[in-house]
């Protein structure tokens, strides 16, 4: 830092441009008053009387209003030194024309203060450029310093839940280990019960026996539900370029069963490829056509599958024309264990949804559903688009 920084740090960088602008305004106002008084015309002095009291009137005015600009308190004395570096300039150029042969300044009492107001004036404007820039520069920097600090704790907390997955994926592991085996041994000493001595059983015997039954197959269906869905992140295969289409018609050779029991018909347009887990995909698929069999209603299943292209993204709708869902529970559905029906109404382990919107995050889309009561459900997902497609496409799959 040069003297003329140290000396406006040291003084307060503010308080000396308001200190130049009242003394050039003082300086203005006792010119006028001495010239008065030796019978100076009046309008000579009105005139010498602005352009020093006006430079003066400046500098306070914009020292006076530095703490609403966009300036750092830290770089005001930026701005009092350009202000002394302009009149300090002014006052050697003077000088020097001072003394060269044959020229002299005249009345200097009056020339030198409206010199120097002025080239203090653009000094301050300068001044208050370059405080601006620093400024900014050193707002970047803080910014900078902040956003490093959060990149430090967003890797820590990634760090933290990296762990608690590792955790979570083993809690799941043993608890769905440890309950499944005394789950599998009730179960089947229930089915064994039911053939065996079911004979016995009067009838509420046999209906308590098969809410038994169904109770332990629910049971453990949500157990392995439950595993799915929280090795989705923790034991999912790298993303890369998967063909829609293929992964499509293994999932209806999956449903075949469910497909013909309904009677239902799937009609898809050729799908894109995308960048992404074949398997994870493939359960994503499967989930929302299964589902959209579920709640076909009383007509034969109608399922219809599309994609569109959106920048870096493509966007696939699953329509069916089902019962449809209420705009107040459509947020619901995605919630792990959230049904809408009951079990005697609609099978199902409350997952599969929840299982859906996991799978399309960690593919770093989104995913959503657009229905209406009656009208059926169109479930909407957007998955990275890959931007070496196929020259080729295959017919889309139908069942």
């Amino acid at each position: 830092m040069d003297y003329s920084s140290r000396f406006s740090s040291s003084l307060d960088g503010r308080r000396l441009v308001l200190i130049l602008g009242s003394l050039y305004i003082l300086i203005a106002i006792g010119r006028a008053a001495v010239h008065a008084m030796s019978g100076t015309p009046l309008i000579p002095i009105f005139v010498i009387t602005i352009f020093i009291g006006g430079s003066g009137l400046v500098l306070l005015v914009g020292g006076y209003r530095l703490p609403v600009t966009e300036v750092h308190p830290r770089f005001y004395s930026t701005i009092a030194k350009w202000c002394f570096v302009g009149i300090g300039t002014m006052f050697v150029f003077l000088t020097l024309y001072h003394v060269q042969p044959d020229t002299s300044i005249v009345e200097p009492n009056r020339l030198v203060p409206i010199l120097t107001g002025f080239s203090a004036v653009a000094g301050f404007g300068i001044g208050t450029n370059a405080a601006k820039a620093k400024t900014n520069a050193f707002e970047l920097e803080r910014q900078n310093r902040k956003l490093k600090q959060i990149q430090d704790q967003l890797e820590e907390s990634n760090k933290r839940l990296e762990k608690s997955n590792k955790r979570l994926e083993q809690f799941a592991y043993a608890a769905s280990h440890d309950l499944q085996e005394p789950l599998r041994m009730v179960s089947s000493y229930l089915q064994l019960i039911e053939r065996r001595y079911s004979d016995e059983f009067d009838e509420d015997g046999r209906e308590f026996l098969e809410y038994a039954i169904s109770g332990s197959e629910r049971m453990s269906s949500m157990i392995e539900g439950l595993l799915k869905y929280s090795r989705v992140d923790t034991r999912g295969k790298p993303l890369e370029p998967v063909d829609l289409d293929t992964v499509l018609s293994e999932s209806l050779q999956d449903l075949e069963l469910q497909i013909e029991e309904s009677n239902a018909t799937i009609e898809a347009v050729a799908l894109p490829r995308v960048k992404g887990d074949a398997n994870q995909l493939h359960q994503l698929f499967q989930n929302l056509i299964s589902n959209g069999i579920e709640y076909s209603g009383n007509e034969p299943p109608q399922i219809d599958i599309s994609a569109e292209r959106n920048g870096e993204e493509w966007i696939i709708s699953v329509h069916d024309r089902g019962i449809g869902i209420d705009s107040d529970a459509q947020d619901q559905i995605f919630e792990v264990f959230q049904r809408l029906h009951s079990h005697e109404e609609h099978v199902g382990s409350g997952i599969g949804l929840a299982l859906c919107r996991r799978i399309v995050e960690r593919h770093g889309g989104k995913i959503w559903v657009e229905s209406e009561p009656g009208e059926g459900s169109t479930f909407v997902f957007t998955l990275p688009a890959v931007t070496n497609r196929k020259a080729t496409r295959n017919s889309p799959p139908s069942a």
